[in-house]
C-alpha cells in the first residue's frame, strides 16, 4: 500500500531523489536530509503505515525484518561503536512524516 501524498512513498516510487544506503523487498534505508548526528539514516518499510499501533501480523514481520537488518547497516555506515534508534509516534513526539520510519543515529558520542 502507498500514499501518493506521502514523501516517503514518493521516494520509494523514485519521484523524489534520496541517497539510498540499503534496499530489499521489504525496506529502504536512506540518508536523512537534515541529519541530527554524524550518521543519520532513515529506515522505512515499503508498506505505508503511519504508526506502530497500525501494525498487524504482516507489518510486524516487516518490522522484525527491519530490526534484524539494521545492526549490519549501522555498522557498515560508521556506527561500529554504537547507535541509537528512534521511532517518533504522533504529533506530540515530533513525528513530521506520517509513514512509520526508524531513525538510525550514530557515528559520534550522542548526548541525551
Amino acid at each position: 500500500m502507498t500514499d501518493k501524498n506521502c514523501i516517503f512513498c514518493r521516494i520509494l516510487a523514485g519521484e523524489i531523489p534520496a541517497t539510498k544506503i540499503y534496499e530489499d523487498d521489504k525496506m529502504l534505508v536512506f540518508k536523512d536530509i537534515e541529519p541530527k548526528a554524524e550518521v543519520h539514516l532513515l529506515a522505512i518499510p515499503k508498506d505505508h503505515f503511519k504508526l506502530l499501533s497500525e501494525a498487524d501480523e504482516t507489518r510486524a514481520e516487516i518490522l522484525k525484518h527491519m530490526l534484524l537488518k539494521i545492526p549490519q547497516i549501522a555498522k557498515d555506515n560508521g556506527c561500529g561503536n554504537g547507535y541509537r534508534l528512534v521511532i517518533n509516534q504522533g504529533d506530540d513526539a515530533g513525528q513530521t512524516v506520517f509513514h512509520l520510519h526508524i531513525h538510525i543515529l550514530g557515528g559520534e558520542i550522542l548526548p541525551w
